[in-house]
Parts: C-alpha cells; sequence; structure tokens
C-alpha cells in the first residue's frame, strides 16, 4: 500500500540547551518504502464513519426566568472550507479577514463553533417551537434577557458578525440591521441590568481597509531589554505581535464603538470614542459603564491581556453626554512570574448587591507564589461617583479569587488558593464591616474530589444580577458528587449559622442526573439534566416530597422526589448502546489508588482477549491520598471521540486511567518518569488480570501532554506494541519558562526538562509511533516543530515513525476531514503494530515494565509518601 505523508516544510530548529539537532533538515516519508507527497484525506472504514457523522445531543439554555430552555445543536466538525478560512494571528487572538469574525476558541485551541439548531422548549409542560435560522447561519451561543422574554446571538456571516434578536414567545428572529459586531476581544454582547437594551461592541463606522502589507520590509524588528528579571510563563506567547505592521493590524481590528440596542424598536444609540475596548461591564444601576480600553506600547512576547489599559468608569445617564472617571492605568505587564499575577489593580468586578460599587485585588507578594509574605492579596472597594479613595477591605493570606455574593447584603463568599499547596478556603465576610474576621467556611484541597462541598446556586434577580440563592440562613449547593463508585451528582441546603447541611437530591447510581435550576421561588421543585449509558441526555422537572424520609443512608438524598421529561431527545447513534463499559479500580505499585473506565467493543465476549488501546493524560497531585480518588461517571450517554471509535474496530479501550504524578508542587516533575512508568503498568495489569486485554497486544495514546506520555512510555517501558501521540510537547527546553505545572524554568532544573523530553531518548525510541499534530497549532507548548523534530530524531536514530501534519488544524483537530484522517491513521497504525503483531515471548503473558534507569521505583513510591 502506498502510504503518503502530508506535511510542510519544517521551520529552522533553535534551542539554546540543544547541542545539536538530530536527523535530515527535511524528512522523508514515515516508512522507508514510501514517498513523501501530498494527497487527498483518507476515511475510515464506513461503520466508524457512520458513528462519526452523527449529530451530537443538542445543549441545554435555560432561561433565567425558567419558563422556558434554547436546546441549541452544535455542529461539531465543520467542513474544512471553513476551518481553513483566512485569519490574522494578533497577540493571543486570531481573526478571520472577511467578517472580523474571532477564528478561535479561548486559548487558541479549537476554531469557533456554529450552532446547527435552535428549539424553544417551554417549562414544564414541554412544548416545542423550532426557531428558524437565517440561511447558511452560523449562530454563536444564545444569551437570554433577565425577564426571559427575549434571546440575542451573534451570526457570522460573509461580511460581518451580525446581531440577531428572538422572541422567547413565538421563536421570532429579527436581524438588527446595520450592526457590525466585533468579538476579537470578546464581551461583544451583553444584556443590559434593564434586559431592554444590548450592550455591544461595533466595529467603528468608516473604518476602511485595512492597513497594507509593506511590499518590502522597511527594516528590521527589534527587541530590546535591560536589567531586571524579565520572566514569563511559556503559554503566554502564543500568536504574539511581530512587528510594526502586525501593530497597525492590531489596532484597525480590536477598535471597537460602544453602542446599545433597543431590543424593542432596533434603534443602536453609538457612545463614547472608538478605542481598542477590551472589557465592558454595566453596573446593577444601570448607569455607570466599566471600560478597560488598551493601549500602545506592545508587547512582541506575550499576548494582549498583558497590553497596558485604562480602566475607566464611564457615566451612561445621558447618552449624549458621556463622562467617564479613571479608576486605575495599568502599565504592560510583561514581566509576570510563572504561575503568578501581575502587580498592581486586576480582577475588577460590580459588587451585585450595590447601585455602582467596585471591588478588586492587588498583590501584596510581587505576584510571585515564590515570595514567603504573610499576606498575598489585598482587596480594595470604591463607591460612585469614585471621587474619594478606593478602601481596604480585606487581606487574603492566600491569592484572592473572588468574592460570591449572595441574596442577604451582609455575606459574602470570600475565596481564596494556595498555589504551594493546592489548597482552596472559602470565608463568609460583611463587606460593609470588613473589621469583622470573616467565618470560615470550607478549608480543603483543591485536588479533593470526595468532600468537594460542590458550588453555590445563583438565582437572577430583577436586576440581571446574579446572586448566590438563600432561604433563610442557608444557601444551596449544586456539585459533582465524586465517590468511589464514579460521580453522583447532588443538591444540598447548607445551613451558613450551623454549618449543618441538608441532601435534598442526589443522582441514582445508575445514572448521571445534575441539577439545573429550581423553577420557582420555593426549593420544591427542580430542573435536572438525566443521562446514562443507554439514554441521551434530557431535561426532567423533579418534585421534592413534603417531608423527609424517615431514614435515608449517609450520603443519599433526605427526601424522595419524583420527576418528570420535559424533553424527548432522540439517540443519534442507536449501533454503540452495543458498547459496554464498567468503571475499574486497582492499585500502583507504592500503593496509591488508581481507576480507569474499560471499554469493550461490540459484540464482546467475557473472557476474550481482545487488542486494547490504553488513553490517559497525567495530572499533578500534591497529596498521594487525592490522586486515587474517583472522577467521571460511567452513566454518562455513550458517545465516541477521536479514539474511543477504535472501539468500532475491534480494540477495547483502557480510557481515562488514573495517570498521577505526586509531588511538592514546587518541584512537579522531578519524579516524573518513574510515576508515569508505575501508572501505566498498574494500568496494563489489571486490564490483563480481568482476561480483557491481550498483554502481546497493547498500544497506547495521549493528546497534548498526554501525548508526551505517550512518548516517553515507548522510550522508558515495553508494556506497549506501538504508539499514537497527538499534539504533543517532545523537547521541553523549548518551553524554557515552564510547561503544564512545571514553575521552574530550565535554568533552575535543567536536569528535568532534560529527563522529562523524549527527544533526548529518541535513540531509545524503537517502538513504532505515529505522531500528528495542527500545523496552526496555537498552543506555545505545543508548536507543530514539536512533532516535526520528534520524528527527525526518531528516524535518524533508526526508529520507526510516521509524521502526519494536518492542514489549517489547531491543537484541537476541528475540521470533519481531519476528525476522518486521524481515526484512518489510528485504526491503520494499530492494525499494523498492534492487533496484527504476533506474540512477544519476552512477555510470557504477562505485562511488565522497564524502569527508567537512574529511577527505580522507590522514588516514585517516596513521592507519594
Amino acid at each position: 500500500m502506498q502510504i503518503a505523508l502530508v506535511r510542510r516544510a519544517a521551520p529552522a530548529f533553535v534551542a539554546a540547551l540543544v547541542a545539536a539537532s538530530a536527523g535530515a533538515a527535511t524528512p522523508p516519508s514515515a516508512a522507508a518504502s514510501s514517498a513523501s507527497a501530498t494527497h487527498g484525506y483518507d476515511q475510515p472504514p464506513r461503520n466508524i464513519l457512520d458513528v462519526l457523522h452523527a449529530p451530537a445531543p443538542p445543549v441545554a439554555y435555560l432561561s433565567p426566568t425558567r419558563q422556558a430552555m434554547l436546546l441549541v445543536a452544535w455542529q461539531e466538525f465543520p467542513p474544512m472550507s471553513r476551518v481553513a478560512t483566512p485569519y490574522l494571528k494578533l497577540a493571543g487572538t486570531r481573526i478571520e479577514i472577511a467578517n472580523h469574525s474571532k477564528h478561535d476558541t479561548p486559548g487558541g485551541y479549537g476554531v469557533t463553533p456554529c450552532a446547527s439548531s435552535f428549539e424553544l422548549v417551554a417549562v414544564p409542560g414541554g412544548a416545542s417551537t423550532r426557531v428558524t435560522l437565517p440561511a447558511g447561519a452560523c449562530p454563536a451561543r444564545p444569551y437570554w434577557s433577565a425577564d426571559g422574554k427575549r434571546f440575542a446571538f451573534a451570526n457570522t456571516a460573509r461580511d460581518a458578525v451580525e446581531l440577531w434578536i428572538g422572541d422567547a414567545a413565538t421563536g421570532a428572529l429579527r436581524k438588527v440591521p446595520g450592526v457590525r459586531l466585533n468579538p476579537m476581544l470578546d464581551g461583544e454582547l451583553q444584556w443590559m441590568p434593564d434586559h431592554r437594551e444590548l450592550l455591544v461592541k461595533l466595529v467603528p463606522d468608516h473604518l476602511g481597509a485595512p492597513p497594507a502589507a509593506p511590499l518590502a520590509a522597511i527594516g528590521p524588528s527589534i527587541q530590546e531589554t535591560g536589567s531586571g528579571k524579565g520572566e514569563s510563563s511559556t503559554y503566554e506567547t502564543r500568536d504574539t505581535l511581530k512587528d510594526k505592521h502586525d501593530e497597525d493590524l492590531f489596532d484597525y481590528y480590536a477598535a471597537s464603538q460602544v453602542a446599545f440596542v433597543d431590543a424593542a424598536t432596533l434603534a443602536v444609540t453609538r457612545v463614547g470614542k472608538p478605542g481598542n475596548i477590551e472589557n465592558l461591564d454595566p453596573a446593577p444601576d444601570g448607569q455607570h459603564l466599566l471600560v478597560a480600553t488598551i493601549h500602545k506600547p506592545y508587547s512582541y512576547v506575550t499576548t494582549a491581556e498583558r497590553f497596558p489599559r485604562e480602566v475607566e468608569v464611564w457615566n451612561i445617564g445621558k447618552r449624549s453626554a458621556v463622562t467617564s472617571t479613571t479608576i486605575a492605568s495599568i502599565p504592560l505587564t510583561d514581566r509576570v512570574p510563572v504561575a503568578g499575577v501581575p502587580t498592581g489593580p486586576r480582577e475588577f468586578e460590580w459588587r451585585a448587591t450595590d447601585p455602582a460599587t467596585l471591588v478588586w485585588a492587588e498583590a501584596l507578594d510581587g505576584g510571585d507564589w515564590k515570595t514567603k509574605v504573610p499576606q498575598r492579596d489585598k482587596v480594595m472597594l470604591q463607591k460612585a461617583p469614585f471621587t474619594t479613595p478606593a478602601v481596604e477591605i480585606a487581606r487574603t493570606e492566600q491569592r484572592f479569587t473572588g468574592l460570591g455574593w449572595t441574596e442577604k447584603r451582609d455575606v459574602a463568599l470570600l475565596q481564596e488558593y494556595d498555589e504551594n499547596r493546592h489548597w482552596r478556603h472559602t470565608s463568609l465576610m460583611d463587606v460593609d464591616h470588613p473589621e469583622v474576621t470573616p467565618r470560615v467556611l470550607w478549608d480543603l484541597s483543591s485536588d479533593e474530589k470526595y468532600a468537594d462541598p460542590g458550588s453555590p446556586v445563583y438565582r437572577v434577580q430583577p436586576d440581571g444580577q446574579f446572586l448566590i440563592r438563600m432561604k433563610g440562613d442557608a444557601i444551596y449547593l449544586s456539585g459533582n458528587g465524586a465517590s468511589p463508585d464514579g460521580d453522583r451528582p447532588f443538591l444540598d441546603r447548607l445551613d451558613l449559622a450551623t454549618r449543618k447541611s441538608e441532601r435534598l437530591f442526589r443522582s441514582d447510581a445508575d445514572s448521571l442526573e445534575r441539577f439545573m435550576a429550581f423553577t420557582g421561588p420555593g426549593d420544591e421543585r427542580f430542573l435536572t439534566w438525566h443521562q446514562s449509558a443507554a439514554t441521551p441526555p434530557n431535561a426532567f422537572l423533579r418534585t421534592l416530597a413534603a417531608a423527609p424520609a424517615a431514614s435515608a443512608s449517609a450520603g443519599e438524598a433526605a427526601f424522595r422526589s419524583e420527576r418528570v421529561a420535559v424533553t424527548h431527545i432522540a439517540d443519534p447513534t442507536p449501533a454503540v448502546r452495543a458498547i459496554k463499559k464498567r468503571l475499574v479500580t486497582y492499585k500502583r505499585a507504592d500503593g496509591v489508588d488508581l481507576s480507569f473506565t474499560l471499554y469493550t467493543p461490540p459484540g464482546y465476549v467475557e473472557g476474550t482477549r481482545v487488542p486494547t488501546i490504553l488513553y490517559a493524560y497525567p495530572l499533578d497531585f500534591a497529596d498521594a491520598s487525592k490522586a486515587g480518588q474517583v472522577s467521571g461517571s460511567q452513566a454518562t450517554f455513550t458517545r465516541l471521540h477521536q479514539y474511543q471509535l477504535l472501539l468500532l474496530a475491534g480494540y477495547a479501550i483502557i480510557d481515562r486511567a488514573s495517570f498521577p504524578v505526586i509531588g511538592d508542587p514546587k518541584k512537579a516533575y522531578d519524579d516524573y518518569l518513574p510515576q508515569l512508568v508505575a501508572d501505566a503498568k498498574a494500568a496494563v495489569d489489571e486490564a490483563v488480570r480481568l482476561g480483557v486485554a491481550d498483554p502481546d497486544r497493547i498500544g497506547v495514546t495521549g493528546h497534548s501532554h498526554g501525548a508526551l506520555m505517550t512518548a516517553n512510555l515507548l522510550a522508558h517501558s515495553d508494556l506497549f506494541r506501538a504508539g499514537v501521540a497527538t499534539s504533543g510537547s517532545y523537547n521541553k527546553t523549548l518551553t524554557p519558562f515552564g510547561f503544564q505545572n512545571e514553575r521552574r524554568s530550565v535554568w533552575e532544573s535543567p536536569d528535568v526538562y532534560a529527563k522529562v523530553s523524549p527527544f533526548f531518548s529518541a535513540d531509545k525510541m524503537k517502538l513504532p509511533i505515529l505522531i500528528m499534530h495542527g500545523e496552526d497549532d496555537a498552543n506555545p507548548g505545543t508548536t507543530p516543530l514539536q512533532s516535526q523534530k520528534l520524528y527527525e530524531a526518531i528516524r535518524g536514530n533508526g526508529g520507526t515513525a510516521r509524521l502526519v501534519m494536518l492542514p489549517h488544524e489547531p491543537h484541537w483537530y476541528s475540521a470533519m476531514e481531519s476528525q476522518e484522517q486521524q481515526i484512518y491513521e489510528m485504526v491503520r497504525w494499530f492494525d499494523l503494530y498492534v492487533k496484527n503483531a504476533g506474540p512477544r515471548s519476552a512477555r510470557n503473558g504477562e505485562a511488565k515494565s522497564a524502569t527508567p534507569q537512574g529511577a527505580p521505583m522507590a522514588a516514585a513510591s517516596a513521592a507519594a509518601k
């Protein structure tokens, strides 16, 4: 069979700590017998295509009044013609040239999705109305007005991002004429507190054509640094500006005009002058507007979120005569410590229980987690008309992460996070009386799943503000309900005075049912979102019994409840129901509890050994007791994505296997390799012990950080026959200012960076590896160069590898053609090197591993303890 390699020429390889680059400058084909050529896309077998092409179940967007919901179906994988739309890379954003739309999802990981349908559903009756969308539309998510009478959404058209408004009673849509939204810096569409107007960011009128690129370079691009530490995170270098022309393009596309749109008349009122407006946030009184505007000088080493900005409050009481007051002038902050925060004011928000009061935080430790100080942040407050200085209302021992405003003015939830311990702290505070010491509400590890109290339930107020719902002294909490048997979501009522909690609802063990919202002023009726392995997600209305049950087991609901279906979403892939899955728990060699979900292919006969693929994504933990806690649920409606489609090719899947890396967060990766191998060996041994996995036919795959795992396991163990690594990072010296949760720089810990990098072990990688990458990956930690150079290194050292570069794709592969190619490649690779591979006598029917030299299992055991 002719094997073609889809790729582009690799850019020059530059790495200060790499002595020499292995392999040829232009890699040839993946196999010696194949020619290197660009060719059309391949497709997997028809049974896989049918499942891949099936529509996804819709997502529910509930109105604030809980009287209706919009079921929105999303186009999961658009055609390549959409993904390949020309765009510009401007300081962490990707902007389509033709219509000023956003090309990327947050972080640049995917492509902005389009909704394929809207359906209005009445609550509780369930009567539905199909919303007729514009022909060829690409709608974004809908936003409900606080009174539930209307919804609005942005629609990406050929030459503009349009604004449409829908009627909740009829589903009728109206386009707002003459409006071109500017989503570049987000926040382009929101409702004002009176829910009669929309606050929008528009492309300025008479903007003209974008700045033309110079025919020839007008000079070099120059950067200069002086004294002072210039550290900033690896992940801040995403799609940065490169030269003066990029700066001009940024100014052109970032420029926005603030405007108000009357939802009834569609009249548009423009206010203020155009500017590079990043943030818009109306105060609860609807008379003040928080505005953050970006300005020069720009940086070529970080994204726009670090650019200088003016933070102002606009008084918009008189639209024809808007006045402004400067709250803060924030300079360029391109020297922020890894995992740190900028100095000066940050995280501005309105106090939701006041007409117009601002709250923000300021670092007391230079924004650096490594600094030892008694308090890390101070919290400031300033009231309208903003003519008197701000006052300090709190100091936090750890990093301030926000205030949760409740329906009682004297109760707010003050939240902190300790980066050094993976710890979170929540206390009850009276903001009007800051001299009163806050009372501790929660103090626990952020890695804790089983004892997680859940998240507060909010209620939309008449002025559009979201406040934590209260009944007397009680708040309501909704959580995942992680347990050793998997997630069982819950709804609790917590009395803040006594700290006693009452469980109102808990999902059954054989389904996954999550609380959505209360439907009225009381707590006796609420909506849930229910699914099981065999039944698709649907909304249900639950009604609690008037009195608690006579007895309830620990952790179970104290009240019985009855449910009635509200929606009736059908199963889009009935063939998938033949796939079975189960939760498997086991232990690592050092005693750490682990788990995975074991999927078996359609028609599987218990006790039969089949080829098996392991998928995992390593996570970091500060505490071994938290690392083994089970998360997720086997009761989720089974849908197949990417590697899971291998089930339809006859493979079993060891899915989402626990791969904890345990140790001090300040030294996250000192024992990475031995723990990685120990995690993999434990999972493989258990799947073999269960009689499902054939020890001679096991493969491994992972994406991003999981791709790094895959390459390292192939280099440092003999557990697998082959691997598939997608969009990974294999030479950590190319991400010198931290990676994943490693916060030390390469100069602080060069040995760790080298040991973690499979690029430096390419001479040991004799097992076949398929390497895939999106050619337009925006993640600075996983640039396409990483895959190109690993391929060259393996080839140069005589290993077996195949490199597939997917055109136009970001970190998450978006186009349907790319999805088809990915699963085609996986099936082909694993069939060749795993399913149809002969036995390995060295294994003798048992799974075993090779521990990395110089990193005995004792090191992993010590780290776990």
